[in-house]
Order: C-alpha cells, then structure tokens, then sequence
C-alpha cells in the first residue's frame, strides 16, 4: 500500500496549483444590486423635493429658468391662504419672515407660486409687499404649456 501526497498523478502538484492561480472574471452582481437599490432609493426621493403646497399652476409657454441656488417660495392657494416655504403665514407676516431667512439680503430669489383659481387680488397683494420691502428678484412660477 502506498500513501499518497495528495498529487493525483501530477506530480506532487495537486490542489495547490489551483488556489495560486489569478480570477479573471469580474463579478458584477455586487455593482449591480447597489445601483439598483441607489435607483429605487432616488425614485422614492424625488416626488419629495418639490414644495409641498398643492397648488394647481396656470400654464405658460415661458421657459424654464436657470438656478444655482434653492429659491425661497411663497404660495397662495385656492382658498387665499399665504404659505412661505410650506409653512402658513398672514399675508401681514411675509414681509419679516422673508427678512429672517434671506441669507443674500434683498438679492435673494423669490418665486410666487399662485393657483390658478386663487383670488387675484390676494396674489397681487403679497407680490406688491414683497417688492415694496425691497427685494427685486420676484418671480412667477407656472407650468409648462403643453400641446394639444
């Protein structure tokens, strides 16, 4: 009887040779599930950025506008109520709130989103105090139109 050493034949060699050799595939199935959790993660994400006043917008053919920097908001909805951010206000209040958060001074960006069926008059009065307390870089924000 003869005790081997494990060689099979080959020389002594046996399993040894195999566990030194280099792995030239690439094993993608890790990159892949972490991409796809990140994409799932971002589809969760996304709806959330916007600012959360429902506020159904008139359509314009106006283009989009270009920001570096996070504008700070204010909505008027349907009902006439004045929101700055997504944080309810007196149309009295406006003016001192967008004071102590503007961090450019009255360079600051202001969007003012109004819905559609809002009170005129109500849109036109928190716009009218927002420029009168100085700050000049006032918008309207609207949806694109869409063809038909």
């Amino acid at each position: 009887m003869s005790v081997g050493t494990g060689g099979g034949g080959r020389g002594g060699r046996g399993r040894r040779g195999r566990r030194n050799t280099l792995m030239s595939e690439i094993n993608v199935t890790p990159f892949v599930d972490v991409m796809l959790v990140l994409l799932i993660i971002f589809m969760v994400a996304a709806p959330l950025l916007t600012v959360g006043v429902p506020i159904d917008l008139p359509e314009t053919q106006a283009r989009p506008m270009n920001s570096d920097t996070q504008p700070i908001t204010v909505s008027v909805n349907d009902k006439g109520q004045v929101y700055l951010q997504e944080t309810e206000i007196g149309v009295d209040e406006v003016v001192p709130r967008l004071e102590a958060i503007a961090q450019t001074g009255y360079e600051e960006r202001i969007y003012v989103r109004g819905d559609k069926t809002a009170d005129y008059g109500t849109v036109m009065q928190v716009m009218a105090r927002i420029s009168a307390a100085g700050y000049k870089n006032l918008g309207l924000v609207t949806l694109q139109e869409q063809d038909q």
